[in-house]
């Protein structure tokens, strides 16, 4: 329990307002001294040192309460809603735009003495900055992830272990910021880890599959072919009831297109790789209608937790496997890779570039899904895949016949065609669920 001295630094008077209760402070100084006003000025004064404040805050053990200016309110909220989002979100570049009031109002909501702070974050400029920002960071992660997989499966042709030391390093990095208190940690139950098995099932069979595409091909192809995955997705979703209008199923004709234009003239073409693929956008296709229909129940884990437990049940799932397939071959092909490339620490680096950013770029995802509209996500998730087609194939000099790059140019205006019209239909039933 404290008591509240209030020193006068304004000619205005403010009202603290308590149930039942009314605490004037600072009179204006042009007072006429009487003495019905100095008593009533002291009777004010003995009402304040009498009231008391309970503390409902948790921790909060000072005995003293500190005031400042109101003018820099805002800024302490501001500041201080940015640090937690921080520490919520690490690789977040800034917290949603908001609007934060602050009030000091008499017991009249219309007195005159009522002042209203209003902070707009809503500012075009730094909206767009900040969308430049969400966007380079995720395409940056991205491209790292893809040049450093494929430099060490070149050295290291073992994708199932270079996978799920992925999926290893994912799980170390969600239980960290789970323990530290960085991420809130969603509670767990018998009934939430069931309904992601399936879900986990189907990531794995995409990230492995994708992961020894990658061993086969250049990730350039591995990506065009990726860039089908909207196919997959409006015949499995219409397998099961979804329907789609007459704009979607056109763009996914260009997708087909280009792909098999793309695929017919690939330089580095490998049978394998192609069909690993195509088995990869099934695997992420099923991952993500099966996750609809059986985490409707649990709608309070938000995405980038949903993601973090399903990484950890995936590498339960994908490193025995990993162990049956090629675990025999681990330790001689270790010793050729480190033979190949001279230095140790150079091999070292590449494989924890390439788990560390692939958990990265996968959060970034999700947090960049938060903080802008399913349409301009579509859009940039389009812009990515062109952004690291380019930079593999300046990064590793990739020849590209005209056919294959015609091709692979088709095959991205269908995907990002197919999301404008997703997106665009995802906008109006939000619409028409608000309405209702």
């Amino acid at each position: 329990m404290l008591s509240l001295n209030v020193v006068p630094s304004s000619l205005s008077s403010v009202t603290f307002i308590k149930p039942n209760n009314q605490c004037l402070i600072n009179a204006s100084p042009n007072l006429k001294s009487n003495i019905l006003s100095r008593i009533q000025s002291h009777k004010n004064h003995l009402q304040c040192h009498t009231t008391t404040f309970q503390l409902h805050e948790s921790g909060f053990k000072s005995s003293k309460l500190s005031f400042m200016p109101t003018s820099q309110i805002p800024d302490s909220i501001t500041k201080l809603s940015s640090f937690r989002r921080f520490l919520s979100y690490p690789f977040e570049v800034s917290p949603k735009p908001n609007h934060q009031i602050v009030k000091a109002a008499s017991g009249d909501a219309n007195h005159e003495g009522e002042r209203e702070i209003v902070v707009n974050s809503n500012d075009p400029k730094s909206k767009k900055l900040k969308l430049a920002l969400v966007f380079g960071l995720w395409y940056f992660q991205n491209i790292v992830f893809n040049i450093y997989n494929k430099k060490a499966l070149n050295i290291f042709p073992f994708p199932w272990l270079l996978a799920s030391f992925q999926l290893f390093v994912g799980s170390i990095w969600m239980l960290v910021l789970w323990s530290l208190k960085l991420q809130p940690c969603p509670k767990i139950s018998k009934p939430f880890i069931i309904a992601l098995l399936g879900p986990a099932l189907f990531h794995t069979i995409g990230h492995i599959s994708a992961c020894v595409s990658f061993s086969k091909v250049a990730v350039s192809f591995t990506h065009v072919i990726k860039s089908a995955e909207p196919v997959f997705s409006v015949i499995f979703s219409s397998v099961l009831g979804d329907r789609y209008p007459i704009q979607v199923w056109l763009s996914i004709l260009p997708i087909v297109l280009g792909c098999s234009l793309a695929a017919v003239t690939e330089v580095s073409f490998n049978a394998q790789g192609l069909w690993c693929a195509l088995i990869s956008n099934v695997g992420f296709v099923l991952r993500n209608i099966y996750s609809k229909r059986s985490l409707q129940n649990f709608k309070e884990v938000d995405g980038l937790n949903m993601y973090g437990w399903i990484t950890i049940i995936s590498l339960f799932y994908l490193f025995p496997v990993a162990i049956f397939v090629e675990g025999s071959q681990w330790i001689p092909g270790y010793y050729k890779a480190i033979e190949a490339i001279g230095k140790p620490t150079t091999f070292y680096i590449w494989v924890m570039l390439s788990g560390v950013f692939y958990h990265l770029y996968n959060q970034s995802s999700y947090q960049a899904l938060d903080e802008i509209s399913p349409l301009t996500f579509s859009v940039g998730n389009t812009m990515k895949r062109v952004v690291v087609i380019v930079s593999s194939v300046i990064v590793f000099r990739n020849p590209v016949r005209l056919l294959n790059g015609v091709g692979s140019a088709v095959a991205i205006l269908g995907t990002f065609l197919y999301s404008q019209a997703t997106a665009k239909k995802k906008v109006k039933k939000i619409e028409g669920e608000k309405k209702e």
